[in-house]
């Protein structure tokens, strides 16, 4: 696959940046359950959050494939995205339906780091990833909005300036079509936070920042609304497509650095006075593992391409998420295993890498409900749910 020069600059400067943030840093914070907030500073400085905004707005106004990248290369240098990533595809509703006013409101301090723009809040206890059975609501009174509900795994809540919410404003009984009623909402959090909004953590087996977050009568000014009202199901879903690309490039990522990290130790372990990379059933693993990852790797990008040209890329992003996300588990798992037992020894990274891989064939989206979105929608099977 050949790159151009602007691409293989920005390879070149994430993983310089990259180095400045060895394998010790993030065994502190996995240890210690902390955000890494000088990695994502340091993201924000040196222009990578920024990469989708508009240079009008101080961004770098790139398009999706070198936002990409630069997530790949994240993960490929050992280092954890999921810190900083919803800001690119979170994203994606602002510049696509906000208004002139909240742009320039809100796109310049997040462009400069004055504002976080991380959380997303979608999920909740009851339906998962049935969004439109979601049950939080916002209220129209007056010049406010009045928000009731809860939502869960919504990341990065605790370090988040701006949460991107979907809520329900016309009852479900009351809409002609399923995927009408939601609205979207740009919170900030800094007002909420103590007068309406309950951020609870939540514990889990990597160090991912999630948080459940509760709303009880949170007044919120209409301005908050992006776009029209009851049309916020459908400006998600470009987004979820952006989502969905960006963390097939980050599972790319993943892959590389566990192929790189058990060809190396393959060719410098030696047992039976031979390296144990020169056993077919160790070097065979591992060159299965390259082989799929490269696969997941061109459509990720070509993924990326349908969406920069404006197209709608629902089949190629899912495939995208759903062979990346196999991809970097299949090679997590081949990674510890050509370890052997110091796969699980913290300081080789691989146990870290493994955990956090383990992510991606559970969320944002399931594998399941992709093969169930390829069958009905591109293979024209009947819905299965």
């Amino acid at each position: 696959m050949t790159e151009s020069d602007d691409i293989a600059e920005i390879r070149r400067a994430v993983q310089a940046l990259c180095t400045e943030f060895p394998g010790d840093y993030w065994r502190e914070k996995d240890r210690e359950r902390a955000y890494p907030g000088e990695f994502v500073d340091a993201l924000t400085k040196a222009g990578f959050l920024a990469a989708l905004i508009p240079e009008e707005f101080g961004g770098s106004g790139l398009k999706l494939d070198a936002a990409a990248v630069i997530m790949e290369e994240i993960q490929a240098s050992g280092c954890n995205g999921a810190s900083a990533h919803a800001q690119m595809y979170i994203m994606n509703t602002l510049l696509r339906y906000g208004s002139a006013e909240q742009k320039a409101q809100y796109l310049p301090g997040i462009a400069n780091g004055e504002l976080r723009l991380q959380a997303f809040g979608v999920s909740e206890p009851t339906s998962g990833t049935d969004t439109l059975s979601l049950r939080t609501v916002a209220v129209r009174d007056g010049d406010s909005y009045v928000v009731n509900g809860q939502k869960i795994w919504t990341s990065r809540a605790e370090h988040s300036d701006l949460m991107l919410l979907l809520a329900r404003t016309t009852p479900r009984e009351q809409v002609a079509k399923k995927t009408e009623g939601l609205s979207i909402f740009l919170v900030d959090m800094r007002a909420a936070v103590g007068n309406g909004l309950t951020i609870k953590p939540i514990r889990t087996m990597m160090n991912h920042s999630t948080t459940e977050v509760f709303f009880d009568d949170l007044r919120i000014p209409a301005s908050s609304l992006i776009g029209e009202e009851g049309k916020g199901f459908r400006y998600i879903l470009s987004g979820m497509n952006a989502e969905r690309i960006l963390i097939a490039a980050e599972c790319v990522g993943d892959a590389k650095w566990f192929i790189q990290k058990a060809a190396d130790y393959a060719r410098e372990r030696s047992v039976f006075a031979r390296p144990i990379g020169q056993n077919q059933g160790v070097q065979f693993p591992i060159a299965r593992c390259y082989a799929q990852m490269r696969a997941a790797e061109l459509m990720v990008h070509h993924a990326a391409a349908v969406y920069d040209a404006g197209g709608n890329p629902g089949e190629e992003a899912n495939m995208a998420k759903l062979l990346a996300s196999e991809a970097s588990w299949a090679a997590a798992d081949m990674c510890v295993q050509t370890h052997g037992g110091f796969g699980f020894a913290e300081e080789y990274d691989v146990e870290r890498k493994f955990r956090e891989a383990r992510l991606y064939t559970v969320a944002p989206i399931s594998t399941n409900l992709i093969l169930s979105y390829l069958a009905e929608h591109v293979l024209g099977l009947p819905r299965s749910y």
